[in-house]
C-alpha cells in the first residue's frame, strides 16, 4: 500500500506515532483509508494525555459538543431521525457459504464491502480524520484485545476516550502483529453539523477481517466502534478461542457487616432491570454492560470491557440512581446526548425528578411546549433514548478491580427478563447445566407499550445477547456449556424476575426488593442460606426472606406476601417449556440434543410434583 498520500497528511510528528508501532498491517490500514476518505489532514491519537485533551478541544471547536454550566460538562446533539441504533441498516458481511441464523441481517461481503467504499470515497474532504488507539478490557492482561478507530467525528473519539481504556501502548508491544480489531467511521455530509444522508446510512460488520464499518450517522451506538459492534466481532473470535463474550454487567454484593464482597455477573434485555441492578446503593460496581469471561486455574475470571458508561439517562434521577445522578449534576468529564439545554446552560432529561423546563434548545433545535417535529410529532423536551457518557471511576460505588488485569472471580450468574405470570422473583438453578438451559437459553421478555405499542407480547431473548450474536445458536450455548470444564464447583446461575405480577395487574413485589434477592444469592453462593427444592430449582425460605427484608430495607415481609410470590405457577411453566421448545425446533437449526432433553426434564418434574 502507497503511504504516500498518508504522510501528506500526517504532520511529522503524527506520522512518526505510525511508524514507531512498526505494525505494516496497521500502516496499510491507516494508508488505505486516508487514500479512499481524502481528508484535510490526519491526527494519531498516543496515550498521551496531550493527545486525549486535543480531542476534546477540537469537539468544542467543531461544534460537535458544546459546553454547559458545569466544568467538564458538553452535549452533543444528533440528527432528529438518527436517535438510536439502526437494526435496519447494521449487516453482517458474510460469504455465500456462511450461516449464522434465519433472524440475522446479512449481506452478501463482496457487495456489501463494494458498497461501502463508494460510500467512503471523498467522505472526509475538508475535515481531520482521527486515528485512534484503545484497549478492550484492561491493558496488560490475558483479557486485553487492542483496537483501533478512524473516524471524522471528535464527539465519537471523544466518547472513546471516556468509555475505553488507552491501547497505543497496546499496539506497540503487538511487535507487528496483527492481532487487533479495526473500526472505520465517517459522519457523511453534514448539514448544520449532523449526518444529512440517513437514507444512507449503513453498518456492516466483517467477521473475516474482524473490521466493522459505518457511514452516514452520528449516533453513538452506530458509530463508537468498540461497544456492541465489537461486541459481535468479540463474540466470533471468543468462540474461537474457548472463552465467553457476554452482555453482562459486573458487581459486587457485600456479605454481613461487609466483611465480604462476592462478585456477580448478570445479563437482562432491555427494560427489565439491568442498570438498577449494577447500580445498587451501597454495593459495588465494574461494568454495566459487556464483560469478557474466562476459566482461569478452575475459576471464572471477568473484567469490564469499558471503563465507562454510555446509558440512557431517562428516569435517572437523585432517588432513584443517587450515584449516577450525583455525578451527572457536579463537574467532571460528561458528555450528555439528545437532552435538553434549559436557559441556565445546564441539562435536563425526561424523569429527572425536577419541574419540567418551559423552553430550551435540544435535538429539535429551539424547544417549547407543544412543538411539532418533522414527523408530525410532538417533540418531548428531550429525547427517551437521550444519553450519558461518564468514567466509572467518577462513580462513588466504583470498585477498585476495575482495572485489574487479573479480573474478578465470578461468585454467581444472574439471568432475568420481564414476566408478569410465571417466573417466581429468585430461583437458584440445580447446577451449571440446568442453569444456562433451563434459565438463560429460556429468556423471555414481555414488551411494554411504550416499546412496541402493545403491552405484554412476550420476546425470546437466549441470555439477553441474541442481538448481538455472530456465531450459530447451538454453538453458543455449547460455549457457554464448556466454560467449565475442569472446574469442580462452577458458580451457581440464578434467575430474576422484578414483574411479577398479582390477579388485581399490580406488581407483587416493591422497585427496592431486587436488593432482598442479591443479598440471599450472596448467601447462597457462601453456604449461608437455606432453600427449597422446586421443580425449576432452589427458592429462598421464608425465614430467610423475612430476615432479609428487615436488615436490607427494615421492612416486615408477611407469609402471604411469600406464597403469592413464590409459588410455582404450573401451567404458565409448562405453557413457557412449550414456547421455547416450538422456538428451537423452528428457529435454531443445530439446537444441543441436551437442551431439550433438560426441558422436558423440568416439564415432567412440573408434571409429576406440582409442589
Amino acid at each position: 500500500m502507497d503511504k504516500k498520500f498518508l504522510k501528506e497528511k500526517c504532520s511529522a510528528e503524527n506520522y512518526k506515532k505510525l511508524e514507531r508501532l512498526a505494525n505494516e498491517k496497521l500502516l496499510n490500514f491507516a494508508a488505505k483509508y486516508t487514500a479512499l476518505f481524502k481528508p484535510a489532514s490526519v491526527f494519531v491519537r498516543s496515550d498521551s494525555k496531550e493527545d486525549a485533551e486535543y480531542i476534546r478541544q477540537k469537539a468544542i471547536k467543531t461544534r460537535q459538543e458544546q459546553p454547559l454550566a458545569a466544568k467538564g460538562h458538553t452535549v452533543h446533539f444528533d440528527g432528529y431521525f438518527d436517535q438510536g441504533r439502526d437494526k435496519g441498516g447494521t449487516r453482517y458481511l458474510l460469504r455465500p457459504d456462511e450461516v449464522l441464523s434465519s433472524d440475522i441481517m446479512s449481506i452478501d461481503r463482496e457487495k456489501g464491502l463494494d458498497e461501502i467504499h463508494r460510500l467512503f470515497e471523498n467522505a472526509m474532504k475538508g475535515k481531520e480524520m482521527y486515528v485512534c488507539f484503545y484497549c478492550l478490557g484492561p491493558t496488560d492482561s490475558e483479557f486485553s484485545i487492542p483496537a483501533v478507530q478512524i473516524t471524522d467525528s471528535s464527539y465519537v473519539a471523544h466518547s472513546e476516550d471516556i468509555l475505553y481504556r488507552s491501547g497505543y501502548e497496546e499496539f506497540h508491544k503487538l511487535k507487528g502483529q496483527g492481532n487487533f480489531f479495526r473500526f472505520v467511521h465517517t459522519s457523511g455530509e453534514l448539514d448544520g453539523n449532523v449526518s444529512k444522508n440517513i437514507d444512507k446510512r449503513r453498518v456492516y460488520i466483517d467477521l473475516q477481517d474482524e473490521m466493522v464499518y459505518s457511514a452516514n450517522t452520528q449516533y453513538a451506538g452506530n458509530t463508537i466502534g468498540l461497544k456492541k459492534l465489537a461486541m459481535r466481532l468479540a463474540i466470533r473470535r471468543a468462540s474461537e478461542e474457548g472463552w465467553l463474550t457476554e452482555h453482562m454487567f459486573i458487581m459486587g454484593v457485600h456479605g454481613p457487616n461487609k466483611k465480604r464482597l462476592t462478585y456477580f455477573t448478570g445479563s437482562f434485555p432491555s427494560a427489565c432491570g439491568k442498570t438498577a441492578t449494577a447500580m445498587l446503593e451501597g454495593e459495588k460496581i465494574i461494568g454495566d454492560d459487556i464483560a469478557y469471561l474466562r476459566n482461569i486455574k478452575g475459576k471464572i475470571m471477568a473484567v469490564n470491557v469499558e471503563r465507562g458508561i454510555f446509558g440512557i439517562i431517562q428516569d435517572v434521577s437523585e432517588q432513584s440512581d443517587p450515584a449516577i445522578f450525583e455525578a451527572l449534576t457536579t463537574p467532571g468529564e460528561v458528555i450528555f446526548s439528545n437532552v435538553l439545554v434549559d436557559e441556565h446552560n445546564n441539562a435536563r432529561w425526561l424523569g429527572d425528578g425536577r419541574p419540567e423546563p418551559e423552553k430550551g434548545v435540544n435535538f429539535s433545535g429551539e424547544w417549547q411546549h407543544d412543538k411539532i417535529g418533522p414527523d408530525a410529532k410532538r417533540v418531548p423536551y428531550a429525547h427517551k433514548n437521550a444519553r450519558y457518557t461518564i468514567s466509572l471511576k467518577d462513580l462513588r460505588n466504583c470498585d477498585r478491580n476495575l482495572e485489574n488485569p487479573d479480573g474478578v472471580e465470578i461468585g454467581g450468574i444472574i439471568y432475568g427478563g420481564r414476566d408478569s405470570d410465571t417466573s417466581v422473583p429468585v430461583a437458584q438453578s440445580f447446577d451449571w447445566l440446568h442453569g444456562i438451559l433451563a434459565q438463560a437459553a429460556m429468556i423471555e421478555s414481555e414488551t411494554t407499550a411504550a416499546t412496541l405499542g402493545k403491552e405484554g407480547v412476550r420476546a425470546f431473548n437466549l441470555m439477553a445477547n441474541l442481538d448481538f450474536l455472530s456465531i450459530p445458536i447451538g454453538r453458543y450455548i455449547q460455549n457457554n456449556l464448556d466454560i467449565v470444564q475442569g472446574i469442580a464447583n462452577p458458580p451457581p446461575i440464578f434467575h430474576v424476575n422484578y414483574f411479577l405480577r398479582g390477579n388485581d395487574g399490580k406488581y407483587l413485589n416493591g422497585v427496592k426488593d431486587k436488593h432482598v434477592w442479591l443479598k440471599w444469592m450472596e448467601l447462597r453462593v457462601n453456604g449461608e442460606a437455606g432453600a427449597l427444592k422446586t421443580p425449576i430449582g432452589y427458592i429462598p425460605k421464608y425465614a430467610d426472606l423475612k430476615m432479609l427484608f428487615k436488615e436490607v430495607l427494615g421492612k416486615d415481609y408477611s407469609k402471604e406476601d411469600y406464597s403469592e410470590q413464590f409459588k410455582i405457577r404450573i401451567p404458565e411453566c409448562l405453557a413457557k417449556i412449550e414456547r421455547i421448545k416450538n422456538i428451537y425446533h423452528a428457529k435454531v437449526f443445530d439446537t444441543p440434543h441436551i437442551l431439550i432433553k433438560t426441558l422436558d426434564d423440568q416439564k415432567a418434574r412440573l408434571e409429576d410434583d406440582p409442589c
